[in-house]
């Protein structure tokens, strides 16, 4: 006898319907799977095998042969456990009152255990939202995965514990409520302030513009400065997620396997990985791809501290990722894009001492010595960073003044301002910050009066910036127009954004 399932794979974020076929004949007892499955898939015979008998169910001693169609398309994971199984048993026979043409717009996901429970997944978000889009209607899937899922509209979740009460649910013998999505509030209980960092006004101040342009940026200064105080007190001042980017956040984070809790993100992200781990860790990869952390900081903020400690070949990995807002990881199995638009903020010393140029400090190193360690940043990488700051020591007075500074709540209301007119800007061009303005665009939304021309032409030639970097300085113009809620970009705008470039020379020298 021959049955069909559906289920669904992924390559990457894609997803594609997989038909399972099982087919039950007489002759000498096998178990075979074919259809481009991988290791995983292949041990499921014996999952399937034991949860079959542990559930009460009869297995038979003949020749199965289960097809995962098309073919042409490589099969990863233990997702495909309880499909199997499934099909298994309406081969057999042992499942005879089923509706089959409500099989056709279900797929069912899930890994078993020997005695026949179902055991979470990694994905199973980006499966469902996955079949959504290609027209399916009903998921069955472990009950572990259920709130995470839940919030997908237009699809009925269905949470099984076991193979036997997925049975007696496909029988009409019992009814499982579909899983309600609970709905999670965003709470803004950061354990931290930019009203703790004490001084550093100019710092702050290229902080809020980088947030609220979704720039990336650059701090330079000498050890102890507050460089990475100030970088993890980003968060606290960025907007709170849409439903539509907590949903994107949730997905990757669900495929690499990080959702420790059944629930759903919804903060932003705030990566910093450590400066010796491999290229593979940060831009994705294995013999299965999955998300690295530039995936992982997606919406979010991926932070560099000590930005001349990582490889080379790490740093200039970057470069495509921080332009495309995509990486493609490609392999014989296929093409995996994972989406990365993320804040990249990096912080670094001025030297291999930490101390040129600071005020309390004498730097020791040479001329050379300091020319090799700014070499460690490439050309190219700096002039995909917007903002370039430096970070000076603050000055006792400072550190001990009683004077409140100013709140990260108070400066995330003037980002949020900036956001929306952002977004209303830009709302029918497929994105929605300044920092991801096309060349093309350029023209229409950052328009000057001759004053302002003539500023950002002198400082090109003085600054001896690159296009890119001209543009860099228009990007971060227009954003403190919009945190100044200026229509048009003024001189005032641009020499403030040009400020931020005035290490271009420093770092290339």
């Amino acid at each position: 006898m021959l049955s069909k399932i559906k289920s669904i794979s992924l390559i990457g974020l894609e997803g594609n319907l997989i038909e399972i076929q099982v087919d039950i004949s007489n002759g000498i007892p096998e178990f075979e799977i074919v259809g481009l499955p991988d290791t995983s898939v292949k041990e499921a015979k014996k999952r399937i095998e034991s949860a079959i008998k542990n559930s009460g169910f009869e297995f038979p001693s003949k020749k199965i042969l289960i097809n995962l169609a098309p073919a042409n398309i490589k099969k990863e994971g233990s997702c495909f456990d309880l499909p199997m199984a499934i099909g298994t048993l309406i081969a057999i026979g042992n499942i005879m009152q089923i509706d089959i043409s409500m099989l056709e717009k279900t797929i069912f996901i899930g890994e078993l255990s020997l005695d026949g429970k179902l055991n979470r997944i990694n994905g199973a978000l980006a499966m469902c939202m996955e079949a959504r889009e290609l027209g399916i209607k009903k998921v069955i899937l472990p009950k572990s995965n259920a709130n995470e899922v839940a919030i997908i509209d237009d699809l009925e979740i269905i949470p099984v514990s076991t193979i036997y009460e997925t049975i007696k649910y496909l029988t009409n013998e019992i009814h499982i409520p579909t899983a309600i999505c609970k709905k999670n509030k965003y709470k803004d209980d950061y354990k931290m302030d930019f009203s703790e960092v004490k001084g550093q006004e100019l710092a702050k101040r290229a902080l809020e513009i980088t947030a609220a342009g979704g720039h990336n940026c650059l701090m330079i200064g000498s050890p102890g400065s507050g460089k990475t105080m100030l970088a993890k007190r980003l968060l606290t001042i960025l907007p709170d997620l849409s439903l539509s980017e907590i949903m994107e956040i949730t997905k990757i984070h669900s495929i690499s396997g990080e959702l420790k809790k059944d629930e759903l993100i919804c903060k932003r992200p705030f990566r910093a990985p450590h400066h010796t781990v491999p290229i593979a860790t940060i831009v994705g990869g294995g013999k299965i791809p999955a998300p690295g952390e530039i995936s992982l900081a997606h919406n979010g903020v991926l932070f560099f501290d000590e930005l001349t400690e990582y490889n080379k070949y790490v740093l200039e990995a970057l470069r495509e990722p921080l332009e495309e807002k995509e990486i493609t990881i490609n392999r014989l199995s296929g093409n995996y894009k994972f989406p990365c638009n993320f804040m990249f903020v990096a912080s670094m010393n001025p030297c291999p001492c930490g101390y040129y140029g600071d005020s309390e400090k004498k730097c020791k190193c040479t001329n050379l010595e300091i020319h090799r360690y700014l070499k460690k940043i490439s050309g190219p990488l700096i002039d995909r960073l917007d903002i370039l700051i430096e970070v000076k020591r603050p000055k006792i007075e400072k550190i001990s003044s009683k004077t409140k500074s100013e709140t990260s709540k108070e400066i995330k209301i003037r980002v949020e301002r900036a956001r929306k007119i952002q977004f209303d800007r830009y709302k029918n061009y497929g994105f929605y910050t300044n920092s991801e303005l096309t060349t093309r665009l350029i023209s229409d939304f950052c328009n000057l009066d001759d004053k302002g021309t003539n500023l950002l032409n002198n400082a090109f030639k003085k600054l001896k910036l690159s296009v890119r970097g001209y543009e860099k300085v228009l990007k971060v113009a227009r954003t403190i127009a919009d945190l100044d809620n200026s229509k048009n970009i003024k001189p005032n705008h641009i020499a403030e954004a040009i400020q931020y470039r005035s290490l271009d020379k420093f770092l290339n020298i």
